[in-house]
């Protein structure tokens, strides 16, 4: 029997889901609140289904084993995360147009 997975944010992905959530707030308030349940719901079906996400190669080796899933109902925001034994850890929510390579290696 499978280990129930453990799950956690990475202050960097909160810090990021903050950010987009009051970024796309100041366009309009109710969208904002949809993104931050959006994003929550999205990493809850990743942690009952932590392969879906698909496995994303980068040149750089401390990138290697991450994945990413989109952020549903708003699919240019991509969760990038790793699986662990009994842990998945998200480790930033950035938008699809952002420079990834250089963004997730900050």
């Amino acid at each position: 029997m499978r280990e129930k997975t453990q799950a956690r944010y990475h202050a960097r992905a909160s810090n990021d889901i903050d950010e987009h959530a009051l970024y796309i707030a100041g366009d309009e308030l109710d969208a904002g609140l949809r993104f931050l349940n959006s994003v929550h719901e999205s990493f809850d079906e990743l942690v009952r289904h932590p392969e879906i996400g698909v496995a994303r190669h980068f040149d750089s080796p401390i990138l290697s084993g991450l994945r990413v899933w989109p952020v549903r109902h708003f699919e240019n925001w991509l969760i990038f995360y790793r699986i662990g034994r009994t842990e998945l850890t998200a480790l930033r929510i950035l938008h699809a147009s952002r420079d990834l390579p250089s963004a997730l290696e900050e």
